[in-house]
């Protein structure tokens, strides 16, 4: 009889914990990247987003390193109880295949909550750099192999695979140099250390506004509405490309699907509002709002997508 008093008691407090309204207590979003990349911006907004419509603070932390890895890790290793998260991008997806001995597997440690934007990238150059517009840029880097070098915040990172993918499917030699985040890489751009780079039309258009750089084209399927007089990559001369970089939510693979669905429903409210439509799409930024289960199937579409590059020129990390 004590037993089973004592299991009935167990049981009430189980389910009294577990009828506690998510969140209660504040959240964790670890970023995995420095300070000041699209990640970390974005990640920002919808952190303070989140703390204003439930009450519960929700802190944004930088965990760089490791091509995204350290931080990654870190939130694999948490609680799976809603209260750590990760804002993740087409890095992750990278990763799978270009560091295949990582501690952990996207897919089965995480569980996708949703997506939260899609951005083109745009190419800018150095004004001294010889070309006004691609086809010189790719006319000059094959006559001059190895001349031609850009930055990117980091091996794996979209800055670095858009590069990459522009040197294959162009079929040019430049040098990649890789930073430790993408306001190291914009200023070496600036600077002139290195001739240009991969970067969010978001971060990169003030820049090239004030003359400090030049725009040569973006990475999406269409020109950006932030910059429709600067052509596509795959119009302007590499007809199929196209390298957007993308963010995303997920949280430990044994987070309970009711938290799942909370959080999923909450950041699909704030990327459907009004005010976030309006003001992430005067940067170039379009809300990715998806379903766990969509944003799983488009996470192994990209995974797919970029191993093949992987694969195909032999990258790995040094």
């Amino acid at each position: 009889m004590l037993r089973a008093m004592l299991a009935l008691v167990l049981l009430c407090c189980g389910a009294a914990a577990w009828s506690q309204p998510y969140p209660s207590k504040s959240v964790r979003i670890v970023v995995p990247y420095a300070v000041g990349g699209s990640a970390d911006v974005y990640g920002r907004v919808l952190a303070a987003k989140l703390t204003e419509n439930l009450g519960q603070t929700f802190v944004i932390e930088n965990r760089p390193g490791g091509g995204a890895v350290v931080g990654t890790d870190a939130v694999a290793k948490s609680a799976a109880d809603g209260y750590t998260v990760l804002v993740m991008s087409n890095t992750h997806a990278v990763n799978e295949t270009l560091i295949p001995k990582k501690p952990y597997d996207l897919m089965r440690d995480f569980v996708g909550v949703t997506g939260i934007n899609y951005q083109d990238l745009m190419l800018a150059a150095h004004p001294s750099v010889p070309a006004k517009d691609l086809k010189e840029l790719i006319a000059f880097a094959k006559k001059n192999p190895g001349k031609l070098n850009y930055a990117s915040s980091g091996p794996g990172t979209p800055y670095h695979m858009a590069g990459e993918l522009f040197k294959y499917m162009a079929g040019v030699d430049i040098v990649h140099v890789p930073h430790k985040g993408s306001d190291q890489a914009r200023t070496a751009v600036l600077g002139h250390q290195v001739d240009f780079m991969f970067d969010a039309i978001s971060t990169i258009v003030g820049q090239v506004r004030a003359g400090k750089l030049k725009a040569i084209a973006t990475t999406g399927k269409n020109r950006s509405k932030v910059t429709p007089e600067v052509p596509t990559v795959a119009e302007a001369g590499v007809p199929g490309y196209e390298a957007p970089i993308w963010l995303g939510l997920m949280a430990p693979a044994a987070t309970p699907k009711p938290v799942i669905e909370k959080l999923n429903a909450e950041v699909v409210k704030v990327l459907n509002s009004g005010d976030i439509k309006e003001s992430w799409g005067k940067q170039g930024a379009l809300p990715m709002p998806m379903k766990p289960d969509e944003f799983e199937r488009f996470l192994r579409a990209d995974i797919e997508k970029w191993g093949k590059l992987v694969k195909a020129t032999g990258m790995k990390v040094d």
